[in-house]
């Protein structure tokens, strides 16, 4: 019994580290598309091609995330902003938001 269980815990081991790797790979592509903005200013179409590609749908699955139309469109909104992904995931930014969207309630 043992064995199994820790054979099972292995298992769910890799497969998040899997699936952290394949989110590694969306944030990259999210890096790309803005970076394409910046320069070619296409990024949003670029991620929503890829995003509804077959690859890219079997990554954003990979990844735990549901390829569905919802997300292709957060996708290319998030791009349109043209944050990175490092800096947008930063506490720095967040607290920045925080900030900006109690200072336009007020």
């Amino acid at each position: 019994m043992a064995e199994f269980v820790d054979g099972t815990a292995f298992n769910y081991e890799q497969g998040q580290r899997a699936r952290k790797l394949f989110a590694a790979v969306v944030l990259a592509a999210l890096d790309d598309a803005i970076a394409d903005d910046k320069k070619y200013g296409n990024g949003p179409e670029q991620i929503a091609r890829w995003a509804r590609s077959r690859d890219g749908r079997e990554v954003l699955s990979c990844a735990g995330i549901d390829p569905c139309e919802r997300v292709v469109s957060g996708l290319m909104e998030f791009v349109s902003k043209g944050i990175r992904t490092s800096v947008a995931l930063s506490r720095e930014e967040s607290e920045r938001r925080h900030a900006q969207e109690a200072a336009e309630a007020a």
